[in-house]
């Protein structure tokens, strides 16, 4: 069989290359997406191009408004985007318990080792490892529909760009937050991984709310 170039891009491989470059905002929020410019940039057809997009309304991630624009989201939906994190994540952890490997484990470890000192590293640093924290408990629930639906509210989330500002007292709490989930997997303790996950997703809530309040 001969090897597939650029110019054999199905329609499903322009969607997972446009999807990851939106989720990862490679592709702003409001960008316009023009049919031709993506067939050019990924050297496909028209026709797959189109297709991706379908999907990508589908998924709520394009919209079209006299052409195709990567959406962006209302501050106002904030509690549904946390509401989302809640029931994935929270039951994707107690899956974690029961499936992570001790190499995984010892990952995680290592992560929390570098948050604890948060007070010494650039917000984005810490933003970088507080997601990766998550996605890789996520990941270890071995549900590869968890992790896709986890990748679109992260996503929303972000795209938020919501005006908040961790206290040096709220990151202590979320530090000790991220201890007690991995002690709970260590301890390979499903019911109190959920638990102790949905209560760290609802306190990062609250803090978010509140500064909405504030704003």
């Amino acid at each position: 069989m001969r090897k597939r170039t650029g110019t054999d891009l199905i329609a499903g491989d322009v969607f997972q290359k446009l999807r990851s470059k939106i989720l990862t905002l490679e592709i702003k929020p409001g960008a316009r997406l023009v049919e031709d410019d993506i067939s050019e940039l990924l050297q496909a057809g028209r026709t797959p191009v189109r297709e991706a997009l379908l999907r990508l309304q589908g998924e709520g991630l394009v919209s079209r408004d006299r052409g195709w624009v990567v959406q962006s989201s209302d501050p106002a939906t904030f509690r549904s985007i946390f509401e989302s994190r809640m029931a994935i994540e929270s039951y994707a952890t107690r899956l974690a318990a029961e499936r992570a490997t001790p190499e995984a484990l010892a990952v995680l470890e290592q992560l929390v080792a570098e948050m604890d000192k948060a007070e010494e590293l650039p917000r984005s640093e810490v933003n970088r490892l507080n997601q990766d924290f998550h996605k890789r408990i996520v990941a270890l629930s071995g549900n590869p529909f968890f992790a896709e639906m986890h990748e679109r509210t992260q996503f929303q989330y972000w795209n938020l760009r919501l005006p908040v500002i961790f206290m040096k007292d709220q990151l202590g709490r979320s530090a000790e937050q991220h201890k007690a989930i991995l002690r709970a997997l260590k301890d390979r303790n499903p019911e109190l991984a959920e638990r102790v996950t949905r209560d760290h997703i609802e306190t990062t809530m609250n803090i978010v709310a509140d500064a909405l309040d504030d704003d």
